[in-house]
């Protein structure tokens, strides 16, 4: 007589091969499991981007601002005649004088009878992405005292605060400038990642003594 075998008609909660299948509450712990670790990662990266974004600003800012200041320096130690100028020099209520303006005679041909003045001022801006100020320059020809040509062009955007501190002997002839420039960071990147971070403002004092041509 031969045995036949039957096997079940029904798997009983087994798969294939006699696997048993995921029930709902495994598939919900599995998808919760997958979402965390996914936003994890997700808060990293973000994080990561943000955190590139500000140290680009602040190195790219740093940079340009060190050759602004540099350039400005170059000017100031260069320069004759400079102004605003206090009445009497030897009134320590007006001297040293502290203004966000500085203007002097940057060349001069006596010969040709041709001069120019340069004027550095901040000015104020409407376009909150630039900053609140630009550091302007400001170029203005003369020949035999009558105006030619009148330049002007920003320096410096994202200026949050600079200070010309000019201090006089008696002439008045400048003794000592010193710029003191306070920059806030921006790369004007268009990519945006929504970050509340922000980069620290850049604060740069400088010091210089004008030649002398006598």
């Amino acid at each position: 007589m031969r045995t036949v075998n039957r096997g079940r008609g029904r798997s009983g909660g087994m798969g294939i091969g006699g696997r048993r299948a995921f029930s709902l509450a495994e598939m919900l712990i599995a998808l919760t499991i997958t979402g965390t670790l996914l936003t994890a990662t997700l808060t990293a990266l973000d994080a990561s981007f943000k955190s590139y974004k500000v140290t680009t600003e602040s190195a790219s800012t740093n940079v340009v601002t060190r050759m602004v200041m540099s350039r400005v320096m170059t000017m100031l130690r260069t320069g004759t005649e400079f102004g605003p100028y206090p009445d009497d020099p030897l009134d320590p209520d007006q001297n040293p004088v502290r203004s966000n303006a500085v203007e002097f005679i940057a060349a001069v041909d006596p010969a040709a009878g041709t001069q120019r003045v340069v004027r550095l001022e901040v000015r104020e801006t409407d376009e909150a992405r630039i900053g609140p100020n630009q550091l302007w320059y400001v170029q203005t020809d003369f020949l035999d005292g009558v105006q030619t040509v009148r330049e002007e062009r920003p320096l410096l955007s994202g200026v949050l605060a600079m200070t010309f501190t000019l201090e006089y002997e008696p002439g008045p002839r400048l003794r000592r400038a010193t710029a003191d420039l306070t920059v806030r960071p921006n790369d004007f990147q268009d990519a945006s990642f929504g970050s509340t971070m922000e980069a620290p403002s850049i604060r740069l004092v400088s010091t210089v003594a004008p030649r002398r041509l006598d």
